[in-house]
């Protein structure tokens, strides 16, 4: 494993509000880089109460005014929603404010119901026009044209990087076709997660972006003193994510000592199984549990992510988890194109 990065959804947690959740995701921005995360990822949902990056090229631009040299970029932009153009001019002005430090993820899904997805692009085509969105989106970024009859200002000549994310074999089959850098959405979608590897490493393409495949996995991580005060900690996303699969979305609950007392013994299960792709403990459990998931799946990177009710408690585990992520980090090959 070459790096180590954070993904923050900026939680709302009950009691507070929307502003409260950006001012956190600000300070454990600066927190993370002083920590030693590569890239600090923010993606995109919408109409949704205990999320707030919607805007998500917005909450970018201001977590690269606090910060200094990491990486920061969408975990993703969903593509379905918007004009290539529109993405590529975004993240072209941010490439262009913040060089040689912004990254773009691009997802298939539109992040939302469909109720929200007509009100965000007016119009829903029965086409799956994502490669051929992907592949324009590349193509503002990429050098110059003067003859082209659209061009990105700014935008062009950029290279923002583009990743490929998916929690299923297309993402992977695409990423892989395209040369690009392919990041797995493990921390809730876990069942593809072996097969997508092998079929993007097997299947790749070399890129101008990319000659060898670099693979990113996504992780849940909780951290304390104990193996009982992480468990804790981790039942707010717990939570928050069975409310979500039965139909009650909200704000990030307050943690409960047992969440087996609040949840239906099935709902829990699929819960569980959603969440497996995870550490929670004390440093030492920690250490054990995500060295096995390296072990295992051999990322390039891993990209953590947590959402705790409590933000100390939650700056202090991405601390701790750094302690554990920098042993298990060896610094190979570099992925193209990135400062």
């Amino acid at each position: 494993m070459q790096h180590y990065s954070l993904l923050d959804l900026s939680p709302v947690p009950e009691g507070k509000t929307a502003g409260d959740a950006l001012a956190n995701t600000i300070d454990l921005a600066r927190k993370a880089e002083v920590a030693g995360y590569h890239r600090y990822w923010l993606a995109e949902h919408h109409n949704m109460p205990g999320i707030a990056s919607a805007a998500t090229s917005v909450v970018i631009g201001q977590v690269a005014a606090a910060t200094r040299s990491m990486r920061v970029g969408a975990g993703g932009i969903m593509l379905p929603n918007h004009s290539p153009l529109v993405i590529a001019e975004q993240f072209g002005t941010l490439a262009t404010l913040f060089p040689g430090r912004i990254d773009l993820g691009l997802g298939r899904a539109p992040g939302t119901d469909m109720a929200t997805a007509r009100a965000l692009r007016r119009h829903l085509s029965g086409e799956d026009n994502f490669p051929q969105d992907v592949v324009d989106l590349i193509a503002y970024l990429d050098d110059p044209s003067e003859g082209g009859p659209v061009r990105a200002i700014p935008g062009e000549g950029t290279h923002v990087p583009v990743w490929i994310l998916g929690s299923s074999l297309y993402g992977a089959q695409l990423a892989a076709a395209l040369g690009l850098p392919y990041a797995f959405a493990s921390h809730f979608a876990p069942t593809m997660l072996e097969e997508a590897l092998d079929v993007y490493r097997r299947t790749f393409r070399p890129s101008a972006e990319l000659a060898a495949p670099y693979a990113m996995v996504a992780a849940g991580v909780f951290v304390a003193d104990t193996d009982a005060e992480a468990r804790y900690l981790r039942s707010s996303q717990v939570l928050s994510f069975a409310r979500l699969r039965t139909g009650r979305p909200g704000k990030l609950p307050y943690p409960v000592d047992n969440v087996a007392d609040e949840i239906p013994p099935p709902v829990l299960a699929q819960v569980n199984h959603a969440l497996s792709v995870s550490a929670t403990g004390s440093p030492e459990t920690v250490r054990r549990e995500l060295g096995a998931i390296v072990e295992r799946y051999q990322p390039d990177e891993l990209i953590v992510t947590g959402m705790i009710h409590d933000h100390s408690a939650r700056v202090r585990s991405f601390q701790l988890a750094a302690e554990v992520l920098g042993d298990l980090v060896d610094g190979t090959r570099p992925l193209a194109r990135e400062a």
